[in-house]
Order: structure tokens, then sequence, then C-alpha cells
């Protein structure tokens, strides 16, 4: 009888996991040695990028990657209105395959995606240009609306293009932004470096 009920068990997780996705959504999952994050990869609200970012999934070049970066009350001096406090984590791909990378993509704005920058969004790194993005990506840990269209967290006020959701391990994610950073360096962006960066074993797309 036990043995029966694992069985159903194990045959309904599937179900379960495709029951927490939405139409277009594709499930992917975070590997690290803090636990898994489960990430909803919106597809169909986010084509471009978030074909994009299943392109390196795809390449594994997100396999020993790492979470860089992380921005929190002790290491981020907010400048408001425009740069609000902001608590993310941020990744990229492994340092020893940059050169494999792909070229940068155009921005998918949140105001025609529907997107937005909540806590638990996934979103991709761009710089002072719009169109910038390449393999970057960051996780909100709080509302931010300044990274949303219109908001002046960027001088273009385009915002960046989030294109998707954590579905699960959010508490995976907060515990990494918990690490430490280097207090010591001499930039602000220096004193959010995660001190050591977290490895990520590997990005992999859930069936």
């Amino acid at each position: 009888m036990m043995q029966s009920l694992v069985i159903l068990m194990l045959m309904l997780l599937p179900q379960a996991a495709a029951q927490s996705l939405n139409a277009g959504e594709v499930l992917v999952r975070i590997e690290t040695a803090f636990g898994s994050i489960d990430v909803a990869v919106d597809a169909k609200r986010a084509p471009i990028t978030a074909a994009n970012f299943l392109r390196y999934v795809d390449a594994k070049l997100y396999d020993g990657g790492q979470f860089h970066r992380s921005t929190r009350a002790d290491n981020y001096t907010p400048a408001p209105p425009d740069r609000p406090a902001m608590e993310i984590i941020q990744a990229r791909i492994n340092p020893e395959r940059r050169g494999e990378g792909f070229e940068a993509i155009a921005l998918e704005r949140t105001s025609v995606t529907g997107i937005t920058h909540v806590a638990g969004t996934i979103s991709m790194a761009r710089g002072a240009q719009a169109d910038t993005a390449r393999s970057d990506f960051y996780i909100c840990l709080d509302d931010q609306p300044s990274l949303d269209f219109g908001g002046k967290r960027f001088e273009d006020a385009q915002g960046a293009a989030a294109f998707g959701r954590v579905v699960k391990g959010l508490d995976v994610v907060r515990r990494i932004q918990q690490q430490p950073t280097n207090k010591d360096a001499a930039t602000a962006m220096g004193k959010q470096a995660l001190l050591p960066p977290v490895t990520i074993a590997r990005i992999v797309r859930v069936p």
C-alpha cells in the first residue's frame, strides 16, 4: 500500500509543477550550493528576452556561472526619488566562457510585456544604453518600480526587461543575498560584490 502511494505521488509531481505555470511559461531550475531556485520564464509575454535567456541555458553557459552581486541596506546607498533602496542578487555566465556569449538584444519594455519588477521577478541586466542586455540577470527581493518603463533608475526611463518569476526557492535567493560582500572595496559597486561569489552548478529546463 505504501509503495503504491509513493508511486502515485511521484506521478503527480510533474502535474503539480505544470499547474503552477501559466500558458507560455517555461520552467527552469537554478542549482546552487544553497539550494535550487525554480523560475517560470515567460516566453509568451517576453519572447525576445526569454529566448535569449534560454539559449544561454541550452548552451550550458550558466553552468559554472556565479551570483556575483548582492544589494541590501548595508551596502547600497539610495538616491531617492530616482534610485530608491534596492534588494537584488545578480548573476553572470561562467567567466571562463565569457567569449562564447551572444550578441546584445533589443529591450522589451515592461510597458509592452506587462511584467513588472516586483519581489521574485527575474530580469536582464543592461547598461546605460537600452539595447545592451546580454547574459547577466538579476532577481528582485523587493518591489522595484524604478526598474519599470518610466522609472528613472536608468536615465533614459526605458527600464529593464523583466521576463519571468520565481515560483519556488525565494528563500534560497534571500540566503544568497545575505552572504558576505566585499565591505573593504573602494567603490560602491565593489562593496556589493559577493565574496566569494556563489557558484551556479547549472541552470536547466525542467520537463
